[in-house]
């Protein structure tokens, strides 16, 4: 059993108060490097979910002023960052990054809360000052309605942190689902959050299986914006199940990042920022470099740079010393990852370094040692799909029209990256790439002060800076004669 201060009690949080399922089911969650029983979280259904929304109707009645949401913003921010030492090892131990990442996380999520603080008086009423058509025109950002937020397994803070800053930001009162494998780490935040004496019903927390809840956030007519992180395929089934009730989503779904350097690149600054890049959270992150296209004269430069670097990584339990790669979050993962890496070799491309892991006997335990794979082809499952897992997949590629094509031949379109000196040659591919986010000689993703999001099958809708904001609020116009 998982101890930590911030986990007195593993219920869900509903109108201001701890609760259990109404059935009295539990889901059990695992370390998925160890296998060790963490804690029961409560298995709750559609009854339960519609008793959450009740309460965001009744929250939603009377939405505390911009000057309250921003003290509570600015609270949680300082709360995250006072007690990152005690979420951190919670992350690790659900979720399986190493430590020194999970402490990133939290730094990374208090930043959204910190963000969305200093633009919330963007959505302060404004006045045009010009007196059109007789009439004083005012400019109004209103709460949607109630949001429906569900969030994925690999980044259980920060994804949370991303929608409900914006949402708190909006006025919106929102009921958060987060994934069933990683619902300890929101359960101690919502413990934190107690201390902001929100109005009952204002966020609350339910954890269960999805497909019933999500459907209630669908077709429940109080619920007017879903805000989803997670696979393309789920995404499509709600922009389906919305439709009739025309319904606000925003979603981040499935990537396929190219990773581009070009023959003028610093090589050794390009395979820096791959490794940082690509093995965080064992691979297992939607904009990590996911096909890495190497123009072919320095290909075997940069491969050469980029084995030394892996050949330093070191496997195991996130929360050893250490550790730069944890475990994958399941066996399923494991599978997905064996499978590419199998389909790549037998269709011919070459492994330059990893060991060949053993695949477990058990649904956790699942290391995956990090490979490296060249002479990767657009055919190989590698390239098609999202790997999410440590293998470095190498393709190569001519000319700059050769690398765009490369890179943009995806339906995803979420993260890019690409590395040359050359200002003008920059602008051109920067501009030639179909990716919400675009890194130019650096591997960095996103941050809480930009808008992210993605394009295409990645998705609609920014989260973070005043974008994201913007997405919980409807305009609404008034016209009061002069």
């Amino acid at each position: 059993m998982i101890q930590s201060p911030l986990l007195q009690t593993f219920g869900c949080y509903i109108a201001g108060t701890w609760r259990t399922a109404s059935q009295g089911r539990t889901i059990a969650v695992v370390n998925p490097a160890t296998g060790e029983h963490l804690a029961d979280v409560p298995n709750m259904d559609a009854t339960d979910a519609m008793e959450a929304v009740k309460s965001c109707e009744t929250a939603l009645a009377d939405v505390p002023d911009i000057d309250a949401r921003r003290a509570w913003l600015t609270q949680i921010d300082a709360l995250l960052t006072s007690h990152r030492s005690e979420l951190a090892p919670i992350i690790t131990q659900e979720q399986g990054k190493p430590l020194k990442e999970s402490l990133a996380e939290v730094d990374y999520a208090a930043g959204f809360f910190r963000v969305a603080a200093n633009h919330i008086d963007h959505i302060r009423d404004r006045t045009l000052d010009e007196i059109i058509r007789n009439a004083r025109w005012t400019v109004r950002h209103t709460p949607a309605g109630v949001a429906g937020l569900i969030t994925p397994w690999n980044f259980p803070l920060a994804m949370l942190a991303k929608k409900l800053s914006s949402a708190m930001a909006a006025g919106c009162p929102s009921v958060t689902k987060p994934a069933d494998l990683t619902p300890l780490t929101l359960i101690a935040l919502w413990h934190l959050l107690e201390r902001l004496n929100l109005p009952p019903g204002f966020a609350n927390l339910i954890t269960g299986d999805a497909a019933p809840i999500g459907d209630l956030f669908c077709a429940h007519p109080a619920v007017r914006i879903i805000s989803f992180t997670g696979s393309t395929v789920v995404g499509k089934r709600l922009m389906s199940n919305v439709a009739p009730h025309v319904k606000r989503l925003s979603l981040e779904l499935g990537g396929n990042a190219p990773f581009m350097v070009f023959d003028d690149a610093d090589v050794e600054k390009a395979a820096d920022a791959l490794v940082a890049n690509k093995f965080r959270c064992a691979g297992q992150t939607c904009v990590c470099a996911n096909r890495v296209l190497v123009q072919r004269g320095i290909e075997q430069r940069f491969t050469d740079a980029v084995a030394i670097r892996v050949g330093k990584l070191r496997v195991g339990n996130g929360m050893a010393d250490g550790v730069d790669i944890g475990p994958l979050i399941n066996r399923r993962a494991w599978d997905k990852v064996e499978q590419h890496v199998r389909d790549a070799l037998e269709k011919g491309a070459q492994k330059i370094i990893g060991e060949q892991p053993s695949r477990p006997s058990d649904d956790f335990g699942c290391f995956y040692s990090p490979q490296i794979i060249s002479g990767v082809t657009r055919e190989m499952l590698v390239s098609q799909e999202e790997t999410f897992g440590p293998v470095i997949a190498i393709t190569s590629f001519d000319d700059d029209d050769d690398g765009i094509a490369l890179a943009n031949e995806t339906p995803f379109g979420l993260a890019s990256y690409f590395f040359t000196p050359n200002p003008s040659r920059a602008q051109r591919i920067s501009r030639a790439l179909r990716f919400g986010h675009v890194g130019v000689n650096t591997g960095s993703g996103p941050i809480p002060e930009a808008p992210f999001g993605g394009m295409n099958q990645s998705g609609f809708g920014r989260e973070g800076a005043l974008e994201g904001i913007l997405e919980f609020c409807e305009v609404q116009v008034v016209a009061t004669e002069d």
